[in-house]
């Protein structure tokens, strides 16, 4: 059997896979993923809504028309239109529930408003749902086991531990036993340098900041990537990652959706919650033909009625061009000073359970509030960006992401930054997850991922018991800025130890101006408190079934920066028992 390098997008609103058989020469292309389009009909195609029509029961379940027989649930495009005439038994968006903070994750609680009878899913099980109907397609096609391949999934670059390792386990679920991470705006870039050949390393040179702008259906990420030089050849490096904003073209869509109800209304026509549903379909129809190229100066938008008759009257509307680019362009991505931060609005003090949806609209604040956090005045310019996701198909919308950049670049008195051609909007993020499993087997250049924050752990000195007085706390160098994705090491400590057997808590330090202090470096806190900012402290026990609780302990510590963004301090005692605590290097940001 031939192993294949495989790439997954598993997307907020589409999921896609990419693959290149093994071999030197081997090009990535997509592969088409079977799904039901209509009631009677399967059609495989590159993009699969990650929408899933739960099913009512065992007479509910998916046809057998399907390559592989029947499936629990529907899951593509035809679950996607039916969002719109049965909200309550499909799931989607799921993949942003898997960076809720404030839910249990593994909870059946998906959709939030399902009918009585439908058996609720969980985030976690949904992303299942997802990959499962990816491998059945898989070995329908290659006639293997997905698993068995070199498989990479994608992941935004903000998601924190706990959304990484819920999405390695909705992959194990499914039969995935050993699955990569990679950050998306990295696939993005690996896709560009794949389309590029060796052209790419002409278009960028040591120094260079590279901007990666990732705005699809649902979400909107940020990305900052450095060029350097080691031993004569250009080093990728990821210097920082942005917030994961719920927040995209989706957003736009139901913008315009409310501005044509709006006019309906405006006839004396109410919309139902099916019909506008299906208005913004409509919309975004719409929306993509009026911010295109030579644009006509309206779109036509004609929706379905009610009435008693078998074929009930036509509702007709428009939207103009000038109302689009207002809405998207001057409500999205409005001209604003470099200085700018996102807005936050007074909320309510009782809300529904939901997704934390963004409060500002404005993606360029929010860009402006990104360039601002690293770096000062003309060093936060990147020189150069690339776009990725679908929302960029439209021109006028990547022209004024370029126009925000420029008068950011003219105020600070930066050079504007380059605009790297030849992106895939749709597609790059899984073609260079399949370009990166090649890259893992030796098969291309990889970008090298490093801390960019110093990362410490508090260590309590020993003191006599004074009244009033506490004892002071080291801060302890457990990873020095730089340090690479994949590197283990440990330190050089011999007068450490830890207490068994109580609840205590971790206190964690970072700062971004201490790049001198080396692996082990500890110092008073109090001393540095002007360079660090503590984190929210770690509550939990260090169990040992040989050692008496409330014992001191000798241990030593190791510390590791995984390819999946978490930073693992190992704490291991003479007795060679060993506790792992794990710390989100992006919630650090």
């Amino acid at each position: 059997m031939v192993r294949a390098f495989v790439g997954i997008d598993l997307g907020t609103t589409h999921t896609s896979l990419s693959f290149a058989r093994d071999g030197e020469e081997a090009s990535v292309g997509p592969f088409a993923i079977p799904q039901r389009v209509a009631r009677d009909l399967v059609e495989a195609r590159w993009l699969l809504p990650s929408v899933i029509r739960l099913s009512a029961g065992e007479g509910d379940r998916d046809g057998d028309d399907f390559p592989w027989g029947q499936t629990p649930h529907s899951i593509g495009e035809l679950a996607r239109q039916e969002l719109a005439s049965q909200p309550g038994r499909v799931v989607a968006s799921s993949k942003s529930w898997l960076v809720h903070r404030s839910i249990d994750r593994r909870s059946n609680l998906l959709p939030i408003s399902a009918y009585e009878g439908v058996k609720k899913i969980s985030p976690v099980a949904a992303a299942t749902a997802v990959f499962t109907h990816l491998s059945e397609a898989w070995r329908a096609a290659e006639g293997s086991a997905l698993g068995e391949q070199d498989v990479v999934v994608t992941v935004p670059a903000s998601f924190d531990a706990a959304a990484r390792e819920l999405t390695l386990e909705a992959a194990r679920d499914a039969g995935l036993a050993v699955v990569t991470l990679l950050e998306e705006p990295q696939a993005a870039f690996y896709a560009w340098m794949d389309r590029q050949g060796e052209r790419w390393r002409k278009q960028l040179r040591v120094g260079d900041r590279v901007l990666v702008v990732d705005v699809g259906g649902g979400t909107t990420d940020f990305s900052l990537l450095g060029v350097s030089e080691d031993q004569g050849q250009l080093v990728l490096d990821r210097m920082s990652v942005g917030d994961h904003l719920l927040l995209g073209g989706d957003n736009m869509d139901l913008a315009l959706a409310h501005l044509a109800r709006t006019k309906f209304e405006e006839q004396g026509k109410s919309l139902d919650a099916a019909q506008f549903a299906a208005l913004m379909g409509l919309a975004r129809t719409a929306k993509e033909g009026l911010l295109a190229e030579a644009a006509p100066d309206a779109a036509p938008i004609a929706l379905a009625g009610r009435g008693s008759k078998l074929f009930g009257a036509t509702w007709r509307t428009e939207l103009t061009r000038d109302e689009v680019h207002n809405l998207a362009v001057e409500g999205f991505f409005p001209m604003v000073p470099v200085g700018s931060r996102a807005q936050q609005r007074v909320r309510s003090g009782l809300a529904q359970v939901g997704l934390p949806y963004a409060n500002d609209s404005a993606i360029s604040r929010h860009l402006a509030a990104f360039l601002g956090a690293h770096g000062e005045g003309a060093s936060r310019m990147p020189t150069a960006v690339l776009f990725n996701g679908g929302v960029f198909k439209a021109e006028r919308l990547r022209r004024r992401v370029i126009e925000l950049l420029e008068s950011w670049a003219t105020a600070l008195g930066a050079p504007a930054p380059r605009v790297l051609p030849g992106e895939d909007l749709e597609l790059g993020v899984c073609r260079g997850a399949a370009v990166f499993a090649k890259a893992k087997a030796g098969r291309g250049i990889r970008i090298r991922g490093a801390t960019v924050l110093s990362y410490y752990v508090g260590v309590e000195g020993a003191l006599p018991a004074i009244p009033g007085v506490e004892p002071p706390i080291h801060a302890l160098c457990i990873a020095p800025q730089g340090m690479e994705d994949g590197a283990r090491v440990e330190l050089p400590t011999d007068s450490l130890g830890v207490i068994v057997g109580e609840a205590v808590l971790l206190r964690f330090f970072v700062s971004s101006s201490r790049k001198q202090d080396a692996l082990a470096a500890m110092f008073d806190h109090r001393e540095g408190k002007d360079d660090l900012v503590e984190l929210a402290p770690i509550h939990l026990q260090f169990t040992s079934t040989s050692i008496a609780a409330g014992e001191v302990v000798a241990a030593r510590l190791s510390s590791e920066v995984t390819e999946q963004g978490a930073l693992i301090l190992r704490v291991k005692t003479g007795t060679g028992e060993e506790f792992q605590v794990d710390l989100a290097l992006r919630e650090a940001f």
